[in-house]
């Protein structure tokens, strides 16, 4: 929705998947210590497979997070740069809290936020089975820890049009920040 209204939008997930496709940078590493996730040399990495040992076993997290969060900061480092020209630069990072002192350089958090009761069905109702959903979300930072770091809140516990209305007055907010940024 912001990128609707104007902004540049840099996607931590899509560098994800960037950075583990046959050929990225973090491929052959992954492969290496997960072989299970890849069916044949040069196949596409199952990531489904892949979240299932990673959220079922924090050492293979961190595993997993040391051999890619290098590769997707560096990815992302450069799509930001390149978007430098644009009015506001958003940074999608779903797991931005749960990686402390490795905060990349940025002028302020954005949390979209619901009650876990609504982000367990809505994962839910999109094919996860509800254990896999509640093991990822026990994985995670706390809805606390989340809204402790935000500097503003969208509010995402309701209907599409007053999503559309947070989403509204999160651009208006940026913008004025972005301006007053610029001097």
């Amino acid at each position: 929705m912001l990128a609707a209204r104007g902004a540049a939008v840099v996607d931590a997930d899509v560098a994800a998947r960037q950075v583990l496709a046959p050929g990225g940078p973090a491929y052959d590493g992954v492969a290496r210590r997960f072989p299970s996730v890849v069916q044949s040399p040069g196949a596409a990495v199952d990531r489904s497979a892949l979240a299932a040992i990673v959220f079922a076993d924090p050492a293979a997290r961190r595993d997993l997070e040391a051999l890619t969060h290098p590769a997707i900061r560096e990815l992302m480092a450069a799509q930001t740069e390149a978007s430098a020209s644009s009015e506001v630069v958003v940074a999608v990072i779903p797991l931005l809290v749960e990686a402390p002192g490795r905060r990349p350089e940025l002028d302020a958090v954005v949390v979209v936020d619901c009650p876990p009761e609504v982000a367990l069905a809505r994962v839910v109702a999109r094919g996860m089975p509800a254990g896999q959903a509640r093991a990822r979300m026990a994985a995670q930072a706390s809805r606390e820890e989340r809204l402790a770091r935000a500097d503003h809140v969208v509010d995402n516990g309701g209907a599409l049009d007053r999503l559309t209305a947070e989403v509204d007055r999160c651009w208006e907010w940026a913008r004025r920040r972005a301006a007053a940024a610029r001097g």
